[in-house]
């Protein structure tokens, strides 16, 4: 239901400011001297791309882009939120962080008004990547094994869920086992403290495990399963089944059914101005053959290849850049404005709910908001998505 719905580097800051007069033209933008960008772990999929759009950005423009590794969804967003960062390659933490849930619910963050710049689909999907001596060889033999979970990250922790229920098991089937970043996460699976990490099949810690003692495999997600399909998309609902035909132990000879959203997103805050959105993306769009080689990955960031009608919004800047590039409709206009009214929906909510006198208690805090916001999309005849 959800798929159909109609926001530290000090260097970075002395840039921020020129984009206030960015030209419109394409032969003229100007990026600032530096930039900061925020993505997971070093050797991640993420990082690796927003490393070699950051040295396009260099190359052409002599922009430093300043890629810094943060562990978990929250870590990302606190630079771009602090204006410290002008990006962020995030996963789909960002509907998470959109919706106001999990750990952003807590008080200090609520619903995170963020917009897409361009993101990524490629030959890689996302799934649970399983150690081979586990004796996993379809997702219901994950019953009683040690699963992977990253503190401060529910996009990861949410994916690895979304997947356990295509085959009809729920958290309390497995073991959880607590990591303090992603890249932790999958060292402890080579490291024999976990047995199954989430991961796209293309990061670097997939490939390490691939090759470690332990050896890696992708238990199938087949499109066919329509009714595994159906429990997924219910946790999941952002994911969307794909064949996987690069990746660890993956190839065009040796594809594998899964499942897979947009990774990397690009994303700014929607109070971040149009202009400056607009020269990063266009940037992006138009010196697209000088970095779609730069990395696994990076191939899927083509204007020509953007998912539409997905569950967060394109902000504006970043819409003007699509246009120019013939890649825009008038559907999709109309889908992205009624995701913006969403957007105004979630943000009316908190401030009302933060004048309702909430509990200071957090769990009870949270699980009022949850009401709150629950109650405010009814309102606007808007689907809750966690029910």
């Amino acid at each position: 239901m959800i798929h159909r719905l109609m926001a530290l580097a000090p260097a970075a800051l002395a840039g921020l400011s020129i984009f206030a007069a960015l030209p419109a033209l394409a032969e003229d933008i100007k990026l600032p001297p530096t930039m900061a960008v925020t993505a997971y772990d070093t050797g991640t999929a993420g990082f690796n791309i927003a490393v070699g759009v950051g040295k396009m950005m260099k190359d052409k423009y002599g922009t430093d882009v300043r890629v810094l590794p943060a562990g978990n969804d929250v870590a990302r967003l606190a630079p771009l939120r602090a204006k410290r960062a002008v990006s962020s390659a995030m996963g789909s933490g960002t509907y998470f962080a959109q919706e106001g849930v999990f750990e952003f619910g807590a008080k200090e963050w609520g619903p995170q008004a963020l917009q897409l710049l361009l993101s990524s689909v490629d030959c890689n999907c996302g799934s649970l990547g399983v150690a081979a001596d586990a004796g996993v060889k379809e997702l219901k033999d994950l019953k009683g094994k040690r699963v992977g979970f990253v503190v401060g990250s529910p996009a990861l922790n949410q994916n690895s869920l979304a997947v356990l229920a295509f085959a009809g098991l729920k958290q309390s089937d497995v073991k959880i086992v607590e990591f303090a970043s992603y890249g932790a996460m999958w060292k402890g699976l080579i490291n024999n403290d976990t047995d199954a990490a989430f991961g796209t099949t293309i990061t670097g810690p997939a490939k390490e495990a691939e090759t470690s003692p332990r050896g890696l495999v992708w238990p199938p997600l087949p499109a066919k399963d329509t009714e595994g399909w159906a429990r997924m998309k219910k946790v999941g609902s952002f994911f969307f089944p794909q064949t996987a035909t690069c990746g660890a132990g993956i190839s065009p000879e040796k594809p594998i059914e899964l499942g897979n959203y947009p990774y990397p997103i690009f994303v700014a805050y929607a109070s971040q101005p149009a202009d400056q959105v607009y020269a990063i993306t266009k940037a992006m769009i138009v010196n697209y053959d000088a970095y779609k080689d730069s990395a696994p990955g990076a191939g899927g960031l083509a204007a020509d290849r953007q998912t539409k009608n997905w569950v967060v919004p394109v902000h504006p800047g970043a819409v003007k850049a699509l246009k120019e590039a013939g890649q825009w409709t008038s559907e999709q206009e109309t889908y992205n404005n009624a995701l913006y009214k969403r957007q105004e929906v979630l943000a009316a909510a908190w401030s009302d709910y933060g004048k309702s006198s909430p509990p200071s208690d957090d769990k009870a805090f949270l699980d009022g908001w949850m009401k709150a916001r629950a109650a405010a999309l009814a309102k606007a005849n808007m689907p809750d998505g966690f029910e």
